[in-house]
């Protein structure tokens, strides 16, 4: 590239401007990414310098991974809204319990467990899991079983316990629930146990328990909620649902029977056993 001189003005220095430029066989383009400036790019005067590819940025705003299609979209819509409605249902078990009306308020904590079970089991047989739904079910899961739970149970024992008890028993509960689901969201997962009582689960049985109103003093009541509490922030392993439904089905008749004769007993015996299967199963590896 060279510069010339303007005509007239041979005692001054030279000044070059846009303008002024000499075609010399390099041409000039605007630099990518850049404002307003150019390089050369070809030709036998200068050297030549490599355009850089453009690097696309994948969209870090999107919830739902993969392709955007109708359907896709649909089934994330449908996926959430089985999570919404069990956050819904939880903080209507909420109201309904501190309107004095306990049992009803269970009933709506056994919904949420029917839509807990149903937005994962949809995320997976339509495709749509994603980062996303995995925090707001865990969200979820802590309003309708680490609060909710014990604001049921509390209602449901505040008139038959001290209340500073019940107040700590239930306030366990929830600490316990939210240990047990931010230690699952950054825990490596098992496809056959579980690393303590699930959530889910542990608030399945408290809802039961007010729902069939257990024949019990309030203050064993209130040591099974502890118990759970603590068995659900343990590293003990618990069979999954998967690994249960594979037992002998002569195991099953035991639980059947025993539901036509009593059903609150059988019950009770059903969730003493799981609970106590996890300390069982930890000491027969340690063993090994």
């Amino acid at each position: 590239m060279r510069v010339g001189r303007r005509s007239g003005d041979a005692g001054r220095a030279a000044t070059a401007t846009r303008a002024e430029v000499i075609y010399t066989g390099t041409e000039l383009v605007p630099a990518p990414y850049s404002r307003g400036r150019t390089v050369a790019t070809s030709g036998s005067h200068g050297p030549a310098v490599m355009a850089q590819p453009a690097v696309v940025e994948a969209d870090s705003t999107s919830l739902l991974p993969g392709a955007h299609t109708m359907r896709r979209r649909i089934s994330f819509a449908l996926v959430n809204a089985c999570t919404l409605a069990s956050l819904g249902l939880g903080l209507m078990a909420i109201f309904l319990a501190m309107q004095g009306d306990p049992r009803i308020a269970a009933a709506c904590l056994v919904a949420c467990v029917g839509f807990d079970g149903l937005d994962g089991a949809l995320a997976r047989r339509l495709g749509v899991s994603s980062p996303f739904g995995a925090q707001m079910d865990s969200l979820a899961d802590m309003c309708s079983f680490g609060l909710a739970a014990p604001v049921v149970v509390y209602a449901a024992l505040s008139h038959t316990v001290p209340t500073a008890v019940a107040a700590v028993a239930c306030m366990l509960v929830a600490g316990c629930a939210a240990i047990r689901l931010a230690r699952f969201n950054v825990s490596p997962k098992d496809g056959k146990f579980f690393s303590g009582v699930p959530t889910t689960l542990v608030a399945a049985v408290l809802a039961l328990t007010v729902l069939i109103e257990l024949p019990l003093p309030g203050i064993a009541v209130l040591g099974g909620v502890a118990l759970l509490a603590f068995a659900m922030v343990s590293s003990f392993p618990y069979a999954k649902l998967a690994r249960l439904v594979k037992l002998p089905p002569w195991l099953w008749l035991l639980p059947i029977v025993g539901a036509l004769v009593d059903p609150r007993l059988t019950f009770v015996l059903l969730v003493g056993a799981y609970v106590l299967s996890g300390p069982m199963m930890w000491m027969r590896a340690k063993r090994v």
